[in-house]
């Protein structure tokens, strides 16, 4: 079997015969487990709709209903209508390590790791609420085992392990620009997660849905692990998507220049919308209205209130599959690992933004940065270790 066809997807298999039966074991069990329409169907752009400027729920307005907002909030909360959901794919490379991110250890004289961050914020509710919130944490194939076996050793930084529920993201193959399926070794396909608009797919598909229908979970809080800031289960927010009845909310921030690198809660086509910041043109990046502000000036932090219901309204649809160009490790046809220095290959992803395209409303809920909006994705510089550390020492956090 020296190739495999997959409707025009090739899987390089010249070493198939030199296979141990284990390995052959192996490989068949992944292939019969992976999606190779996901990666068939993908779009290299997006065709972008026409674009204009989206209302936001703004901080003075919050403040004027602040108290109703809370109210509905927090008794969904005491209910158990709201449950949260952690994007904890992720591997901390960019930070200097190999394990996963929420592992990472931001203290300086004392351990305090992503993970404790965010769960500290959320004991923050419970208390309040006098009720355990559901926590759906999705790993990934990479780091699902050490970040499971993370947790337990630290005792879950208090929470109730009996309302942790950890979930794999599903995986999708890796293939090079003609489309050919590149290998981890002769026996594993190489695959990455398939972005972080797979996390209902992933739930849906882990047999999550009978916990979730019979304990009466009616909204989703899907964030972001590498935010340290992250406020989850925010009263607030939630009682303002609520009342405003849409079928979801946005967490935004007012951006610090107009071409800072976030995505841009908009609308398109007459319809919610978050269009990337390379996306924006020089022209609406720039263009204000009659008062002199930006129109495109706020941007998500992916922190986000979906409405189930809505939800499995869209489930069946089938979302964009994007292929991002990236640096991916593979065995050549002699069976040398190769290391690119240059993007060599495609993974495929689906956004969470193209989500908010699938739904009909969307309540952009605007927070204030400093308190809420502290993202590791570098270890020095823009939204680095030491930018997250800045912010989280001005919020009175001990390091």
């Amino acid at each position: 079997m020296d190739t495999t066809k997959f409707k025009n997807t090739y899987i390089n298999t010249k070493n198939y015969e030199k296979l141990s039966e284990k390995e052959k074991e192996k490989f068949h069990k992944q292939l019969n487990k992976l999606n190779f329409d996901f990666i068939l169907n993908s779009i290299l752009n997006n065709k972008q709709g026409n674009i204009s400027p989206i209302n936001v729920l703004k901080t003075n307005e919050i403040e004027k209903n602040k108290d109703s907002y809370y109210k509905v909030g927090i008794n969904a909360l005491k209910e158990g209508k709201i449950a949260m959901v952690s994007l904890a794919g992720g591997m901390g490379t960019r930070l200097g390590s190999n394990s996963p991110k929420g592992t990472y250890n931001v203290g300086i004289t004392r351990d305090l790791y992503i993970f404790e961050c965010q769960i500290t914020q959320l004991l923050k509710i419970v208390k309040e609420c006098g009720n355990w919130i559901y926590l759906f944490i999705m790993t990934s194939e990479k780091n699902h085992d050490e970040t499971v076996s993370f947790l337990k050793d630290k005792n879950y930084f208090g929470y109730n392990e009996k309302y942790i529920i950890f979930f794999n993201q599903e995986m999708s193959p890796t293939t090079d620009f003609e489309g050919n399926v590149l290998m981890e070794n002769n026996y594993t396909i190489s695959t990455s997660p398939n972005g972080n608009g797979g996390w209902y797919s992933s739930m849906i598909k882990e047999g999550l849905m009978d916990i979730i229908n019979e304990n009466g979970i009616e909204y989703f809080n899907v964030y972001s692990i590498d935010n340290v800031l992250q406020k989850m289960a925010d009263p607030y927010f939630i009682g303002a998507t609520i009342l405003n009845n849409v079928d979801c909310g946005a967490k935004v921030i007012k951006k610090a220049y107009p071409d800072e690198k976030l995505g841009v809660i908009c609308l398109e086509n007459n319809h919610p919308s978050i269009t990337e910041y390379y996306e924006l043109t020089d022209e609406l990046r720039n263009s204000k209205d009659e008062e002199g502000n930006y129109k495109y000036d706020y941007g998500v932090i992916l922190n986000y209130l979906f409405k189930k219901a809505s939800l499995d309204k869209i489930a069946t649809v089938g979302f964009p599959v994007h292929k991002v160009a990236k640096k991916i490790p593979y065995i050549n046809e002699n069976g040398n690992l190769i290391e690119p220095s240059e993007p060599n290959g495609y993974k495929y992803e689906t956004l969470i933004l193209d989500m908010i395209k699938l739904l009909d409303t969307c309540l952009p809920y605007e927070v204030i940065r400093e308190k809420e909006f502290a993202p590791i994705k570098n270890l020095h510089g823009v939204d680095s270790v030491d930018t997250a550390r800045e912010l989280l020492i001005k919020n009175g956090i001990k390091l």
